[in-house]
C-alpha cells in the first residue's frame, strides 16, 4: 500500500465503482470480482494516483481488461497510451477514433484562446489542468471500437449510451445493477472552462455541438440512475433525471 492510498480513491462510491479526482478531472475504476477496468484516463499527472489506486484495490495495470474512454479529449486520454503499452486494450466509440490519436484536434464552438478572457472563473481549473500535463498528452496509437456488445462484456456489464454533442463519439455508461451512470462530459458538475458548478453541459470552448449535447440528455434520462458520476466535479446524488433537468435549464455557455 502506498502513501497515496487515502487521498486517491473514493472507494465504492457506487458498489464496485471507485473514483479518482485530480486537477478537476475524474477517472473511475470498476471492479467485478477479480476483474477490473478503468473508465477515462485523466491527465498525465494523475498517473501516480491511478497506479496507487489500482494497487490499493488489489489490481495491476497489466491485468486490467479494458480502458474505456467516454470520449477522446486530451484531459481524458492523458494516461491511455501508457496503459495500452502495458497491455490494456483501449476502447472508444468509432466517431472518436481519430480524436484519441490526436486529442487536441477536437471541434469546438467558441475560441479556446479567447474564452478564458471572458470567463475568468475557469482560470483556476485550467491552471490546475495545465500543471497536471494538459499541454503534453500523447495520443493513443491503437484503440478498439466501443460498441454496446463490447461494453456489456466488460466488468460491471455496463449499458453503453451514445451521447454525441460534447464530441461526436461521446458515450455514457450505465451500470443498472449498481444504480449509477458515468456520464463523462455529457453532464458535469464542474465546468472547468467557466468554473460554474451544478449539473450542466461543458462550455462551447470544448463542445462540438451544444444543441446536440442538450438534445441527447434524454438518452440518459431513461436509465433512472440514482447516482450521477461526471467527468468533472463531484458526484450528483439527486438522480439522472434531475441532473438532466438542471443541465437543460442551465443551457450552453
Amino acid at each position: 500500500m502506498t502513501r497515496f492510498t487515502r487521498p486517491v480513491v473514493r472507494k465504492n462510491i457506487a458498489p464496485g465503482i471507485h473514483m479518482i479526482q485530480h486537477a478537476d478531472v475524474n477517472a473511475f475504476i470498476v471492479q467485478d470480482g477479480h476483474r477490473g477496468m478503468v473508465i477515462d484516463a485523466g491527465l498525465p499527472g494523475m498517473w501516480p494516483l491511478l497506479s496507487a489506486g489500482l494497487e490499493y484495490l488489489g489490481l495491476r495495470a497489466e491485468r486490467l481488461e479494458a480502458l474505456v474512454l467516454t470520449h477522446g479529449h486530451f484531459d481524458h486520454v492523458g494516461n491511455a497510451e501508457r496503459l495500452r503499452a502495458a497491455g490494456v486494450p483501449v476502447y472508444v466509440h468509432k466517431n472518436d477514433a481519430r480524436l484519441v490519436r490526436h486529442p487536441y484536434t477536437y471541434r469546438h464552438e467558441k475560441s479556446r484562446a479567447l474564452f478564458p478572457l471572458t470567463h475568468p472563473g475557469g482560470l483556476p481549473s485550467l491552471a490546475r489542468m495545465a500543471v497536471a500535463g494538459a499541454l503534453m498528452v500523447k495520443g493513443v496509437s491503437e484503440a478498439f471500437d466501443l460498441t454496446p456488445e463490447t461494453a456489456s462484456a466488460l466488468p460491471g456489464s455496463p449499458e453503453l449510451i451514445h451521447t454525441p454533442g460534447h464530441t461526436y463519439g461521446h458515450c455514457a455508461l450505465h451500470f443498472p445493477g449498481r444504480d449509477a451512470i458515468i456520464t463523462g462530459d455529457a453532464i458535469v458538475t464542474l465546468d472547468p472552462y467557466t468554473g460554474e458548478r451544478g449539473p450542466r453541459i461543458v462550455a462551447g470552448a470544448a463542445t462540438a455541438d451544444s444543441p446536440m449535447a442538450l438534445r441527447t440528455l434524454e438518452r440518459m434520462e431513461g436509465t433512472d440512475a440514482s447516482l450521477v458520476l461526471p467527468g468533472h466535479g463531484d458526484p450528483f446524488p439527486g438522480g439522472i433525471r434531475e441532473a438532466c433537468r438542471q443541465a437543460f435549464a442551465a443551457g450552453p455557455s
